[in-house]
């Protein structure tokens, strides 16, 4: 039989036909507890009212016309995210790594404009996931993502995480940024220090470096913040890339900037055909005003301590197994002891109907839906607790 797609992906023997809230519900009648949300993505849920409203009534008026034109969405949700945030500009694309490419693009034509155009290298740490476009796989560095496409780009300069010394060690003349997840996703859910990242941005500001921020997985109210690096109050970037959650299940991102960083982008610099286009734009302003609301956010912060608390008691239950809870908020991960792998737990947990990721550092993902509540947490532990029960040891 021949097989139409490119065989990228290798999903599970599962058809998911209907979504609502916080599960899924299989083709065959079975309904599943969703703990990753579509990769940290579905932060209101499946099918929340106001956002199925909000696209429903504007695919009926104008579905595209490119950025030839402009989109009042846009204006719009570009104020918010100024209005609350470090930023003073906004460019709209349609997924993370079109963000994390814009940000980039940015830092190094920043260099340019002010008269150092040798200033190019951006700084990166090992673990990061950037996007799959060619600039990010090689702005994250991982060889498994590298093999097969060609010679490394020039410019990017990859720093163990943690390591401070290698860090100061790596910024030269020719440097131009820095870039980092405040938590890792794919990197194995680890969660930067927030002395550190005021630390990052001490040394940008004292080399003359853009600080810049990939929010893709850790942004959009993840960690009971809007922004996962408002925790650490002072360490404001020069750039920012989003995605993901922002859009709550339609495919959006966004570049954010200061003015400084920002200005030089001109007409004839960047572009994007669908990137803001109007049915994205009524998608986001309705979930940025759901996701900014404070008791929405401090909800966040109340459900994921539940999490963490009950993931600590399952942890002490499976010692044997479970070497370490991670992350910030509802990104959450499980590091796993080296016998036992990630994706058997995933695929365990799937037996008794729960639905969570992997990530890399043999790390099980947590990213449920934002709007999760006790009793939610009550039945994926259950499920958890039944999953590492059955999870065997590899053998060699």
């Amino acid at each position: 039989m021949p097989k139409p797609l490119m065989e990228t992906y290798s999903p599970p023997d599962l058809d998911f036909v209907r979504g609502e809230g916080v599960y899924l519900h299989e083709k065959g009648g079975d309904t599943y507890l969703d703990f990753i949300s579509g990769i940290a993505v579905n932060g209101l849920g499946h099918a929340h009212p106001k956002a199925v409203a909000a696209l429903k009534e504007q695919s009926e008026k104008l579905w595209h016309t490119s950025n030839m034109f402009r989109v009042p969405g846009q204006i719009e949700l570009a104020e918010k995210y100024c209005r609350d945030s470090f930023a003073d500009r906004v460019f709209f694309t349609n997924s993370g790594t079109e963000a994390v490419e814009c940000a980039l693009k940015t830092a190094r034509h920043y260099q340019f404009a002010n008269g150092r155009p040798d200033r190019y290298r951006i700084i990166t740490f090992t673990g990061a996931f950037h996007g799959r476009t060619y600039g990010a796989i090689n702005a994250g560095g991982n060889p498994k993502y590298l093999e097969g496409f060609g010679p490394a780009m020039e410019g990017f300069d990859q720093v163990e995480f943690g390591d401070h010394d290698a860090l100061k060690a790596a910024v030269t003349e020719e440097t131009a940024a820095i870039i980092v997840e405040p938590v890792q996703g794919e990197g194995g859910v680890r969660a930067i220090p927030d002395v550190c990242l005021r630390g990052l941005r001490e040394l940008c500001d004292q080399h003359g470096l853009l600080l810049i921020y990939d929010e893709v997985q850790c942004g959009a109210g993840r960690t009971g913040k809007m922004w996962a690096h408002e925790w650490a109050e002072t360490a404001r970037p020069d750039i920012m890339a989003v995605a993901k959650g922002v859009g709550g299940g339609f495919p959006m991102g966004a570049c954010l900037t200061t003015d400084a960083a920002g200005e030089h982008m001109v007409v004839g610099t960047h572009g994007s055909t669908f990137g803001g286009n109007p049915l994205a734009m009524a998608v986001g302003n309705v979930v940025y005003d759901e996701l900014n609301q404070p008791e929405f956010l401090q909800h966040v912060v109340d459900i994921s301590n539940t999490l963490r608390q009950q993931l600590g008691q399952l942890q002490d239950a499976h010692a044997g197994k479970v070497e370490e809870v991670r992350g910030r908020g509802l990104l959450v991960g499980l590091k796993l002891n080296a016998a036992y792998l990630n994706k058997k737990l995933a695929a365990k947990a799937r037996d008794h109907h729960l639905l969570m990721g992997a990530a890399g550092d043999n790390v099980a993902r947590l990213a449920p839906p934002l709007i999760i509540n006790e009793d939610h947490v009550r039945e994926a532990i259950d499920a958890l607790d039944k999953a590492l029960g059955a999870l065997e040891p590899e053998t060699a």
